[in-house]
């Protein structure tokens, strides 16, 4: 890799002493193809290069001819862009990319389709040197996946910052995140039922960091199995405080990364023996981008959970990629439809038509309906008379620290009278 770093160097280098006189505009693409880690564990390292390999001559035939392609990752490929004017230009080589991976990777021996993910910046408005132009386009593909979208670009307006990896990962061994719960209600009698876990972090160096910004750089490296333990255990902990009667269900959001790491169910299930939970007082909450990186492995995972009582949610349905065809095999019992379709139901027909069509597959499924990111009493109407089951939203019930929620909702004791 350090190879292709100089060269990935040398060639952005290039592009800026050509452009820097005469005002030209180039750009830097990063492109993470999801699943080629999951070829590895799969099918062995032979086969994982074979399938890079593969993934490179894909990217290239999508290529101009002065376009330069460079492996730069595990799963990530560097792409320099001469003469690209605009992000509608950068679009295009996108979508021709994203066409490209139609096509299956390792075709000849266990075929696999890979999906592109890409972030684009510019120089020089994204940066001036090839360290910036990089790190941008990395951003930018951070900014792709929170959205569900398969082109991200950088934004200039935009805080970025920085993760170092030693800060964080000392923030999750010393417990140093702080887990907030944000209410989910039964949309129609107005009844609390549970809540979402979230991780925040407060850094020394940053102050208040995003999730946006620290789960993407844990997911990139190894901390994401240090931040799935503690968001666990940590999520549990305060839920065993409100006790089995409270009869509410706390839901977690896990990475696809941690599928392809053996023992996940087995560590979900002691740590609900640690804390004395019940099963049915858990929301295990996966992304789309689980249904089509390792479909069978996360499927063998997530069933087992489920068939020990708790419940499975698809996140963020309705913005990523998977088909029906991959919801009909999936284990799940609940579609929570996401914030970027909710939002605009008020104003747009088109879409209030599409999130009732979401929400009747999901009820033909037999899965529950869940609305994220309802701002108002119009939203919440809407979703009622469409037959929403659950929601949460700002309208609802903001994220506040998980403490602060169990002395809110824990049963009151009546203590007993003195004889």
């Amino acid at each position: 890799m350090m190879l292709n770093r100089e060269h990935i160097v040398a060639a952005i280098r290039q592009q800026i002493e050509h452009g820097s006189g005469d005002g030209r505009h180039f750009a830097v693409q990063i492109v993470r193809v999801c699943g080629l880690r999951d070829i590895a564990l799969r099918f062995g390292w032979a086969a994982s290069e074979q399938a890079g390999e593969d993934a490179r001559q894909l990217i290239e035939q999508s290529l101009r001819p002065e376009d330069r392609v460079f492996r730069s990752g595990d799963e990530s490929f560097t792409v320099v862009l001469p003469q690209m004017l605009n992000r509608n230009h950068a679009l295009l080589a996108a979508t021709r990319l994203v066409k490209s991976f139609e096509r299956p990777l390792n075709r000849a021996t266990s075929p696999w389709h890979g999906r592109p993910i890409m972030g684009i910046a510019f120089f020089p408005d994204d940066g001036a040197s090839p360290d910036e132009l990089c790190a941008s386009a990395e951003m930018a593909v951070d900014e792709a996946l929170r959205h569900g979208e398969f082109c991200g670009f950088y934004h200039a307006n935009r805080v970025h910052k920085e993760i170092f990896y030693e800060e964080l990962r000392e923030a999750i061994e010393l417990n140093r995140l702080r887990a907030f719960f944000q209410p989910v209600h039964d949309l129609r009698s107005g009844q609390l039922v549970g809540a979402e876990s979230l991780a925040r972090w407060s850094s020394a160096r940053h102050g208040e960091v995003e999730p946006a910004d620290f789960v993407p750089f844990a997911e990139r490296s190894d901390l994401i199995w240090g931040l799935t333990r503690w968001s666990i255990n940590a999520t549990f902990r305060h839920a065993a405080a409100l006790g089995e009667s409270s009869g509410l269900a706390f839901s977690l959001n896990l990475s696809p990364r941690v599928f392809s790491r053996p023992g996940l169910a087995e560590q979900i299930m002691d740590a609900l023996r640690i804390w004395g939970l019940p099963p049915s007082a858990v929301v295990i909450e996966i992304t789309e981008t689980a249904l089509v990186n390792d479909l069978d492995s996360t499927v063998r995972v997530l069933r087992r959970l489920r068939d020990a009582g708790m419940r499975i949610a698809v996140d963020d349905f309705g913005t990523g990629y998977s088909s029906i065809a991959y919801l009909s095999r999936f284990p799940a019992t609940e579609l929570k439809i996401d914030r970027s379709l909710v939002d605009p139901m008020r104003m747009q027909p088109q879409v209030a038509k599409l999130v009732g069509a979401i929400i009747n597959l999901a009820h033909q499924m037999n899965m529950t309906a869940v609305a994220e990111g309802i701002e108002d009493q119009r939203t919440q109407e809407l979703l009622i008379d469409m037959g929403c089951d659950f929601g949460q939203g700002y309208h609802l019930g903001r994220p506040v620290p998980a403490e602060d929620f169990v002395a809110r909702f824990a049963p009151v004791t009546t203590p007993e009278r003195a004889l």
